[in-house]
């Protein structure tokens, strides 16, 4: 079941990104991909694990780091960074203890990455994603 809600969710929150015409801002799936990453460190917070919190922030500056350049120079790559923590989710519980993550989790954000990256990517391909770059 989080598999499915995580694909539907992923869905909806593209379809609202395309009717509110969010998606033309280069930073709305960038702020995504930071929201997402972010997680793990909260995760890390609840399960009081001083540790785990150290290491889930160091990933998750990684990430945001490849979501601000993305934003800024390659939007192809907030595609590949939604689709990588994806597969992070996948090798999660092998590389960082966090006693805080829910058993659910991972299974929820890999689907969520895995059909949100892959229709950013879809949309950089198509070349209906040319976020506006703001004033010049």
């Amino acid at each position: 079941m989080p598999i499915v809600i995580g694909v539907l969710l992923a869905a909806a929150v593209a379809a609202f990104a395309k009717v509110t015409r969010f998606d033309q801002d280069r930073s709305f799936y960038s702020t995504v991909l930071v929201i997402v990453a972010s997680y793990y460190v909260l995760f890390a917070v609840m399960g009081d694990s001083t540790h785990a919190l150290v290491q889930e922030t160091i990933v998750g500056l990684l990430f945001s780091v490849a979501a601000v350049f993305g934003a800024v120079r390659l939007p192809v790559l907030i595609g590949i960074g939604l689709v990588a923590h994806g597969l992070f989710d996948l090798i999660h519980h092998a590389i960082i203890p966090n006693p805080g993550v829910p058993s659910w989790w991972p299974a929820f954000c890999m689907s969520f990455d895995a059909v949100l990256g892959l229709w950013v990517i879809g949309l950089y391909r198509s070349r209906r994603y040319a976020p506006a770059r703001g004033p010049h």
